[in-house]
């Protein structure tokens, strides 16, 4: 079975576009493609995907299993783990590895939660 050619015909929209026309069309183009995953990305997560970024912030996975659980329990997992994590050790003056050990550990969920609610 041999395809029929439609190139010419697909491409009569372009075929007066000069080299930087094309270039501004085809990022319009990927943004209508990407715009709609971003949006998923912020305002979508997961248990896993936050145990996923706090491995890739250098926690061990117990630590990680433990901050995420902690974040469910205080509903603050839709405010990104990492970022709880981050925001206490900003509030605290520790650094983050302190302020993720302190959240596994169950402590510090109080100035956390307070941190958001705020």
């Amino acid at each position: 079975m041999k395809r029929q050619d439609d190139f010419t015909e697909r491409r009569k929209h372009l075929a007066t576009l000069n080299d930087e026309e094309l270039y501004r069309h085809f990022w319009e183009l990927t943004a209508k493609v990407v715009d709609p995953l971003l949006e998923l990305g912020k305002k979508n997560t997961s248990p896993s995907i936050e145990r996923s970024v706090l491995l890739r912030m250098g926690f061990s996975s117990p630590d990680t299993k433990a901050i995420v659980e902690g974040c469910i329990d205080q509903e603050l997992l839709g405010k990104g783990a990492g970022h709880v994590v981050y925001r206490l050790s900003k509030l605290k003056n520790i650094s983050i590895n302190e302020a993720g050990a302190m959240l596994a550990a169950g402590q510090g969920w109080n100035d956390a939660v307070a941190l958001f609610k705020a």
